[in-house]
C-alpha cells in the first residue's frame, strides 16, 4: 500500500484526502484565529507567508488550522514542547483509515465505535483531535509525561466538539508503552506512535540545528520575513521523551512490538511510525519473532521528506472477520 500521487496538488505527496494539500489560505486562517495575522508577511514573491523558524509564529498557525478545518477553539501548549505539523498529523490518520476501510471492503469504519490508543500525545494531543475531528473516532491519549498529561486534558475539556471523544492516561512506568495503557476490557481498532526519533540529546539538538538551518536557507530564498531574535534550537520545541530516547527509534520500536504480544487479541492494527529505512530490516524481522500474522507497510511522503507506517495483527483471519462483524458493521 503506497501513497497516491497528486498532479494537482502544490504540496506534493499528502493523502488525497488531506485538506491541507492546498497551499495555505491566510485570508481565511486569519479570519479563524486573529491572533495569526501578526505573524503573516508578504515574501519577495508577493505571497502570504510566516516565518517558519519563529516557534511563535508556528504555534498561531497550528492554532488557526485547528480553528478553521477542525473546529477547535482553544489549543495551547506549554512553552518548549514539541509544536507538530498538522498537515503530516493528519496525513498518518487518513493512511490508517485506509487501512481500515482494506479489511471492511472499502469503507472506511466512523463514529464513537472505533478506538485508537495513541502512544505518545505530547502536550499537543493533536492525533485524536484530528481522528475524532475528521472519523469520529474516539482516542485514549497516552504519555510518560504528566504535564503533556494536563495539557492534553485541558485541550479536550475546554472544547465542547471534542466531549466524549478523548481520554488521557498516564504511564508511570518509562519503560513501559502499551503495558498499562491497554487494560483487561480494552480493545482498540488500532495504535499509533510517532516514536523518539533520536538517541540522545546530543543527537536531538544537532537535529533541530539542521532544521533551523534548512528552514531558514528557504525562508531567504522565498524573502519571508524572519524573527532575529529567534532561539534555533528550541523552535521545535519538544522534551526528551518527544525527540529522544536511549537507542533512538529502533530500540523504541523494538520494545513496542514485543509489548503488544501482551495485548496481541485487543488491537486490530498496532502501527507506528518509522522515519528511518535502515531501521525497516531489523523491525520486520522483530515482528516475524514475535509471530505477527500479518504486516503492511505504507509509504508516506510530505514533501521531500520520505517515511512510512508499518502496521501489524496478531489476529487470524477469521479473528479479523469476527472483529469487524461485531464493531464497524
Amino acid at each position: 500500500m503506497t501513497a497516491k500521487k497528486s498532479h494537482k496538488a502544490p504540496k506534493k505527496g499528502l493523502h488525497p484526502r488531506n485538506p491541507h494539500r492546498e497551499r495555505y489560505d491566510f485570508d481565511a486562517l486569519v479570519a479563524s484565529c486573529p491572533d495569526l495575522s501578526r505573524f503573516v508577511a508578504r515574501n519577495k514573491f508577493g505571497d502570504l507567508s510566516v516565518d517558519f523558524t519563529d516557534p511563535d509564529a508556528v504555534k498561531a498557525l497550528n492554532k488557526a488550522l485547528l480553528s478553521h478545518f477542525y473546529r477547535v477553539q482553544y489549543w495551547d501548549i506549554p512553552a518548549g514542547y514539541l509544536c507538530p505539523p498538522i498537515p503530516g498529523r493528519a496525513d498518518y490518520l487518513h493512511y490508517i483509515a485506509d487501512l481500515l476501510a482494506d479489511a471492511n471492503q472499502g469503507t472506511i469504519p466512523k463514529g464513537k465505535h472505533v478506538r485508537g490508543l495513541d502512544i505518545g500525545t505530547g502536550a499537543n494531543c493533536v492525533y485524536p483531535i484530528v481522528g475524532h475531528r475528521v472519523y469520529g473516532w474516539r482516542f485514549v491519549a497516552a504519555d510518560i509525561d504528566p504535564l503533556s498529561v494536563k495539557s492534553a486534558k485541558f485541550i479536550v475539556s475546554s472544547n465542547k466538539s471534542l466531549a466524549g471523544g478523548i481520554q488521557t492516561r498516564l504511564q508511570k512506568n518509562p519503560d513501559h508503552i502499551f503495558t498499562g495503557m491497554i487494560n483487561n476490557d480494552d480493545l482498540f481498532d488500532f495504535t499509533l506512535c510517532n516514536p523518539p526519533f533520536h538517541s540522545s540529546l546530543e543527537e536531538a539538538t544537532a537535529g533541530s540545528e539542521r532544521k533551523v538551518k534548512n528552514l531558514s536557507a528557504n525562508a531567504k530564498k522565498k524573502g519571508t520575513r524572519q524573527n532575529a531574535n529567534t532561539k534555533p534550537v528550541l523552535n521545535f520545541g519538544g522534551q526528551k521523551a518527544e525527540l529522544w530516547c536511549p537507542g533512538g527509534e529502533a530500540a523504541f520500536i523494538k520494545r513496542m512490538i514485543n509489548q503488544s504480544l501482551e495485548s496481541a487479541k485487543q488491537c486490530y492494527w498496532f502501527t507506528t511510525l518509522v522515519s528511518k529505512k535502515d531501521n525497516l530490516a531489523a523491525i520486520y524481522q522483530q515482528l516475524k519473532k514475535v509471530g505477527a500474522v500479518e504486516v503492511k507497510t505504507i509509504d508516506m511522503a510530505q514533501g521531500q521528506k520520505l517515511t512510512r507506517v508499518v502496521a501489524w495483527t496478531f489476529l487470524s483471519q477469521e479473528e479479523q472477520q469476527v472483529w469487524r462483524e461485531e464493531r464497524w458493521r
